[in-house]
């Protein structure tokens, strides 16, 4: 399974309306200029995160959008399965090998598990402390 930059994108919004939580709404331009994207691509992602109730839009002169919940309440997999549909790296038939079958399952649940486990709030309140260590999946 490839993140496209849909997956990568939405995370980048959401991970800075997470930052803001709590502050009023965040125009996508904002969000768009500080991170260096396209506002129109970011206006394409929106739709479906509003659609799913990941965020809802504020109207009006100073309107935008923000987090319909707090950031611990929602976590990477919500997102990505918003933007990408379904976490399958492979495709399971039934009549696969046992042995490749289990794996591509084991895969798949790991990856789900680490996705499922890691909330927004873990995102956007991670702080690189520089040399080696980083924040750690086991998968």
């Amino acid at each position: 399974m490839k993140i496209s930059t849909k997956g990568r994108y939405g995370l980048t919004i959401m991970m800075a309306l997470a930052k803001k939580y709590g502050e009023g709404p965040i125009s996508l331009k904002s969000i768009a200029i500080d991170h260096d994207l396209s506002e129109h691509y970011l206006e394409q992602l929106i739709a479906p995160l509003r659609n799913a109730t990941l965020v809802k839009s504020v109207r009006g002169a100073y309107g935008g959008y923000m987090l319909s919940k707090s950031p611990e309440q929602i976590t990477a997999g919500d997102i990505i399965r918003v933007l990408e549909g379904p976490i399958t790296p492979v495709e399971v038939v039934d009549d696969e090998e046992p042995a490749k079958r289990d794996l591509w399952i084991k895969i798949r649940d790991a990856v789900k598990d680490v996705l499922d486990s890691t909330t927004l709030e873990d995102l956007a309140n991670y702080e690189d402390k520089g040399g080696q260590e980083h924040y750690m999946f086991y998968i």
